[in-house]
């Protein structure tokens, strides 16, 4: 089915929009930009858009002062857009508000989302949610300020495009975005490479304590509370780290483990592509990219450890396997 995004709001008196627990730039990109949009052409809705706690880097952004990180329990929807979100779980906090919205719709670049809501724009190739809200939106009529949240998306989820899911179409959008006036290099130095002297900290102490594992083929470091204690750093300022741990020389698979509760974990994988991990993430209950996933496990860090090379071992063997039948078929 193919969304219009003015059928989709017809009618609609109410709308709120939201995205994922601890929200990063694509999350906050899409979610604000498209907030902006529909702030400006469609001034009689009434819109309010909900995440958590904006970490400061991403307050350049316009309107995230306007971010709603807590539900009184009696708004009501006429539509929810659940942003940047492979399931409703993902929603946290506002999920009660999409569960009650009377229309759900659900934009997302996830390949394990399961479209889950009454409409659905899921497009596992592009490169960010941000992107999808661009293709959905007048471009003629978005602005500097949206087109700075929207770009921002783009270069956060794309790795300053660098990552795979780089497309031409995508650096065609940036280019576009640009034209708006916004200063691009800006934005990428203050919402993704610059940090804070404890975020500094922290990454260097996960580098530390990193540790090659299957034939230096994957790369894990593991952050504890009693750590992030210590340093006084809180969950948004380990963002970054596993792709950090990826670019190390001869890995395939980056995984980060962060200790959220005693025998609880966050984990953090990434590929440089050999190992999808989205499948690995999923195979746990989690989800995400083939080069980028997340999963929530229980259990001391040596069992999630154990748990999850176990899976990438069996896609390395494959590929491995793949490879040699490559050789073998080139020599005949």
């Amino acid at each position: 089915m193919k969304i219009n995004l003015n059928e989709i709001l017809k009618g609609k008196n109410r709308v709120a929009l939201g995205g994922h627990v601890r929200p990063d730039g694509d999350c906050i990109g899409s979610c604000l930009g498209l907030y902006m949009y529909m702030k400006e052409q469609y001034p009689e809705t009434e819109t309010d858009v909900y995440l958590e706690t904006v970490p400061e880097a991403y307050q350049m952004i316009r309107c995230t002062d306007e971010v709603k990180s807590e539900i009184s329990g009696s708004e009501a929807y006429d539509l929810f857009i659940c942003l940047d979100c492979g399931d409703a779980k993902r929603l946290g906090f506002s999920e009660p508000l999409f569960e009650n919205a009377k229309e759900t719709f659900c934009i997302d670049h996830h390949v394990s989302n399961g479209a889950f809501a009454d409409y659905n724009y899921i497009v596992p190739d592009a490169s960010s949610t941000s992107e999808l809200v661009y293709r959905l939106v007048d471009r003629d009529k978005i602005d500097k300020s949206m087109a700075e949240a929207l770009y921002m998306g783009l270069a956060h989820d794309t790795g300053v495009f660098q990552y795979s899911c780089t497309s031409p179409e995508t650096m065609e959008i940036a280019a576009d975005l640009m034209r708006k006036g916004i200063d691009g290099s800006e934005i990428i130095d203050r919402t993704y490479y610059e940090k804070t002297y404890v975020q500094n900290q922290i990454l260097g102490r996960a580098l530390l304590e990193s540790m090659l594992i299957l034939d230096k083929r994957c790369i894990v470091s593991v952050v504890r509370k009693k750590e992030m204690e210590f340093f006084q750093a809180v969950p948004a300022d380990l963002e970054g780290i596993v792709s950090q741990l990826r670019q190390t020389k001869g890995v395939e698979v980056a995984m980060f483990l962060h200790e959220m509760a005693p025998q609880e974990f966050k984990v953090s994988l990434r590929s440089k592509g050999k190992v999808d991990v989205s499948k690995i993430a999923s195979y746990f209950g989690g989800g995400g990219h083939v080069r980028a996933a997340g999963v929530r496990m229980h259990g001391s860090s040596h069992d999630v450890i154990n748990n999850i090379t176990g899976r990438i071992v069996l896609q390395l063997d494959h590929s491995g396997s793949e490879d040699e039948e490559g050789e073998m078929a080139g020599m005949e």
